[in-house]
């Protein structure tokens, strides 16, 4: 019988890429992945380690696994990740019912780690973080018809509130054949919508062919047979070109919805942070890409409480909200995260921090649910992914739809799961979007 293995992956989709290339390996190497830990020989946790709430997230999980360990009903714990990474030099000392631990740089080593704690042993892992990308194949998790395509690990731009340079290294593209090899794969598996991802997707090639690559990128994926959908995770304002705006413009592939996060609008904040660029090159860029896209959807986030904010400054981002009528926004109260700039310098206390996000995200609100009552009466093209239980309707994503941050539709029909249906939108409440299939 073959050993088995749970995994638990938390955090961003950049980690389930991880976790996903884990567990192709851990399936090659004859360990059977099973869905609950109790009663598993190993579990893989990887973890998060951004914000503060990510890490106790990822703490909480290690030390519910502990307590299936302590009663007998888990033989080992193997720890991956960010958190792993960023408290390498103490994280054994401070959660020792651990038994292999692993850096961002090491999860090719999970075969070796599983193996050593099935043998009584410790195993531990911290190779350069800045490495080459892995190429590692993967089980893809996600879908029916969707999968995440990550061009990029790590991050060169060094904003002062955020350790993930610290964590996952310097910025390394991953060769332009590597990814249209991995989409070409995920195509001819059925996936009809490709979610390109990396902490910086503009700076995509800048590396590897000294000049930004995403643009002759996303035409070459647009290529693909079978490839229907192109979606752009994360997309830095200062980064743009008229080649990329150009390219977003004219390839009907790519869905008309960009992240862009943004954080603040305020000059002051933004070179305090380490942004590049001014708040009016963001308003600029807003506009044009607007003008160049008919029925964009722009979904960016924000940090409220962020250093120099007072009152005048928190003022000036709600006024630029309302203007710009962002459709999507993540809004996060300031954390301070040890080991940045941005730690070290006066800034709003975390009640005040929360306050403030919490009015964004009312103001937020608002602009959603006027974006989604003007849906009403418009035919949408929707990728049918499950039969929601509750209403039993079928639920599926508009262009205006990521995965897990924003809403849905609901609707009658029989498309099939993973399929595309036209869908003509009836009714919008709460950022779930209801409406019929219209068949020919």
């Amino acid at each position: 019988m073959n050993n088995t293995f749970a995994l638990i992956s938390l955090g961003c989709a950049k980690n389930l890429v991880n976790s996903e290339q884990m567990l192709y390996l851990m399936n090659e190497a004859g360990y059977a992945l099973t869905p609950d830990p109790d009663g598993a020989d190993l579990v893989i946790i990887n973890t998060c380690g951004f914000i503060d709430s990510a890490k106790s997230e990822a703490i909480d999980n290690i030390l519910e696994m502990a307590e299936l360990k302590k009663a007998g009903r888990l033989k080992g714990i193997i720890v991956t990740g960010c958190l792993s990474q960023r408290y390498q030099e103490s994280i054994l000392d401070e959660l020792p019912e651990i038994d292999a631990v692993l850096g961002v740089g090491s999860f090719s080593e999970i075969v070796q780690a599983a193996d050593a704690v099935l043998n009584s042993s410790s195993y531990r892992s911290f190779a350069d973080k800045s490495a080459p990308v892995d190429e590692i194949p993967r089980v893809v998790s996600t879908g029916p018809s969707w999968a995440y395509l990550r061009i990029a690990e790590g991050c060169d731009n060094f904003c002062a509130f955020c350790a993930i340079p610290q964590i996952r290294g310097r910025y390394r593209s991953r060769p332009m054949e590597a990814v249209l090899e991995e989409a070409r794969d995920l195509a001819a598996h059925g996936v009809k919508e490709l979610i390109v991802i990396a902490q910086d997707i503009t700076r995509y090639g800048t590396d590897l062919y000294h000049h930004r690559s995403l643009a002759e990128l996303c035409r070459r994926l647009a290529e693909i047979p079978g490839v229907e959908w192109i979606r752009l995770h994360y997309l830095y304002p200062d980064q743009f070109d008229d080649e990329l705006i150009d390219e977003l413009a004219s390839n009907d592939k790519i869905v008309k919805y960009l992240d862009i996060p943004i954080q603040h609008i305020n000059d002051g904040i933004l070179k305090a942070m380490n942004r590049r660029g001014t708040g009016e090159d963001i308003r600029k860029l807003f506009s044009r890409l607007r003008e160049r896209i008919p029925g964009l959807v722009l979904r960016t986030s924000l940090i409220t409480g962020l250093p120099g904010e007072s009152e005048a400054e928190f003022e000036e981002l709600c006024e630029f909200l309302q203007e710009a009528r962002i459709e999507r926004a993540g809004v996060f109260p300031f954390s301070p995260e040890e080991g940045t700039p941005a730690a070290k310098m006066p800034h709003a206390d975390a009640e005040e921090a929360q306050r403030r996000a919490e009015l964004v995200m009312g103001l937020q609100g608002r602009i959603m649910d006027d974006f989604c009552q003007g849906l009403v009466g418009k035919t949408l093209r929707v990728l049918c992914l499950e039969t929601d239980l509750e209403t039993g309707l079928l639920s599926g994503r508009s262009y205006a739809d990521s995965p897990d941050i924003d809403g849905c539709v609901l609707f009658e029909g029989n498309c099939p799961e993973g399929e595309f249906a036209d869908v003509l939108i009836t009714s919008a409440e709460d950022g779930i979007l209801y409406g019929e299939e219209v068949t020919a």
